[in-house]
């Protein structure tokens, strides 16, 4: 007769079916995000030329030089512009399609502009390129909400920290590859940065062929769908075993927490006394995590670093560094992130990128005076890149998935996408005319708002890790002055109710 399997054993275990799921998801979204924040770049100065050259085919004049700024500046644009629209979509794709379904679905987004990318040199339309621009960020905008949402669902509550870090690793694995792919001697160059666009295709493609196979999320099957012989299946296939009655059990209780909400939709989300600390805390920490200033490393890394010193013939590569290091950090954060849990994370990341913003000021402010501050430069560069990568970064859409419950939790997304995609353009589009101004004292505006984020974080968000979603909600309820989730009805009253869905 069979032995029992140790509850133990079974609670530590990181099953290859999960595991597997989580990569695909991964790699076949979360890298495509990260590879077209950077791979446009390192090719920029080719593409500027193709564009240029373009014109004169078509008119038999060349471009003014802020024709080329413009149209640059529009092509860049273009990415974290489509991830707002792609971020308004989550909403209506996870709850009509399923967060798997809306995973697939999001690769049109992915594979019909890698396409149009490859193609627009022998095409010579700079149109499809900036068209393109705007879908990849329509997939990255969808992607970077539901793959948090999707591994956040799948993973038993013990590793639900760890995997919730995986999309953001592969974010920094993406905009390393784009770097590494985007040297000199690689695809950044005249005949290859055609090429260099085109791959974002290949994840995608991957994705496509792979993801079918494995489960949908159970709390959407369960709760949503009402399939509760689904919602075993995947669990049994996610778990590998076959009692799965305590996860369906905290899926239950879950659902019968929220019943009387049925979905709420965004504008519901902020009129809810219930869940009014949680919205606060994803509009502070998203708005946060992207006006500290990691974008204007990301998109201008290159004229930091030859502002503080390097020569432009060795940028690429310390560029290439520093993505290096952005990854290992991510790494480590994926192992520590259950250890120390998600408060201390983010408490630590910001006030790292605090001090690194401080003292890179003060550096550029004297790189003139002083031969050796340049250096000084590039090590704040790099340590406020590991305050980023180990809470800023991946931290708060994790917490997204952990704050909220089932009926609010795609609204949730909507709205920290949008703050996450609205910001990250805001900074796209004006550091560098802050950096033009201010000078070496840009830097100054991100520790102020490292500091306020710090302070927040301090004083307002509880610790989530190894705690079930109904207990976090519980946690939220005192701070909200209600007295709990369930009996949250009066508020609730005149929304629809759950009804089950075919």
């Amino acid at each position: 007769m069979d032995q029992p399997a140790d509850p133990k054993k079974k609670k530590g275990r990181l099953t290859l079916v999960l595991a597997l799921a989580t990569l695909i998801a991964a790699f076949g979204s979360s890298f495509q995000y990260g590879y077209n924040v950077s791979a446009v770049n390192s090719p920029s100065e080719f593409m500027k030329q193709f564009y240029n050259e373009t014109y004169y085919n078509r008119t038999g004049e060349y471009m003014t030089p802020v024709h080329v700024t413009l149209l640059w500046s529009l092509t860049v644009s273009m990415f974290p512009f489509g991830g707002f629209l792609g971020s308004l979509l989550v909403g209506p794709l996870v709850n009509k399609l399923g967060r798997k379904g809306a995973l697939l679905f999001n690769n049109i987004f992915s594979i019909v502009p890698a396409i149009l990318m490859g193609c627009s040199k022998v095409a010579k339309s700079y149109e499809l390129i900036i068209v393109s621009r705007l879908l990849v960020g329509i997939c990255a905008g969808v992607s970077s909400n539901v793959v948090p949402m999707y591994l956040g669902e799948l993973a038993p509550k013990h590793l639900r920290g760890a995997l919730g870090v995986v999309p953001q690793l592969f974010i920094t694995i993406g905009i390393l590859v784009a770097q590494l792919l985007g040297l000199r001697n690689a695809l950044a160059n005249d005949e290859g940065w055609p090429i260099l666009l085109g791959l974002t295709g290949v994840p995608a493609a991957l994705q496509l062929l792979l993801l079918p196979f494995f489960p949908e999320s159970p709390r959407y099957l369960l709760i949503q769908k009402r399939d509760e012989d689904a919602a075993k299946k995947a669990l049994r296939r996610l778990r590998g075993w076959d009692d799965v009655a305590e996860d369906i059990e905290e899926i239950r209780q879950e659902d019968q927490a929220e019943k009387a909400a049925g979905s709420i939709s965004v504008w519901r989300l902020f009129t809810l006394r219930s869940l009014r600390w949680q919205l606060i805390s994803i509009v502070v920490l998203m708005g946060g995590q992207q006006l500290s200033g990691v974008n204007a490393i990301y998109y201008y890394a290159d004229q930091i670093y030859l502002s503080a010193g390097v020569k432009a013939n060795d940028v690429q590569y310390v560029t290439a560094g520093t993505g290096a290091v952005n990854v290992f950090m991510t790494i480590c954060t994926v192992f520590v992130v259950e250890l120390w849990g998600r408060r201390l994370l983010l408490l630590l990341g910001f006030s790292t990128c605090l001090s690194a913003c401080v003292v890179l000021t003060v550096a550029l402010a004297l790189q003139d005076q002083l031969s050796w501050m340049p250096y000084i430069s590039i090590a704040c560069v790099i340590i406020y890149v590991i305050g980023h990568a180990i809470g800023p970064s991946p931290i708060p859409a994790l917490l997204i998935t952990e704050i909220f419950l089932q009926s609010s939790r795609a609204a949730a997304f909507m709205v920290g996408g949008s703050v996450h995609w609205l910001s990250n353009f805001t900074v796209g589009l004006i550091f560098p005319f802050i950096q033009e101004g201010l000078g070496p004292y840009s830097f100054i505006l991100f520790a102020v708002i490292c500091l306020l984020t710090t302070i927040y974080i301090a004083m307002v968000i509880p610790e989530t890790k190894n705690r079930t979603f109904v207990e976090i909600n519980q946690t939220f309820a005192k701070m909200n002055k209600v007295s709990s989730v369930h009996t949250d009805k009066e508020e609730l009253a005149d929304l629809p109710p759950v009804t089950e869905r075919q």
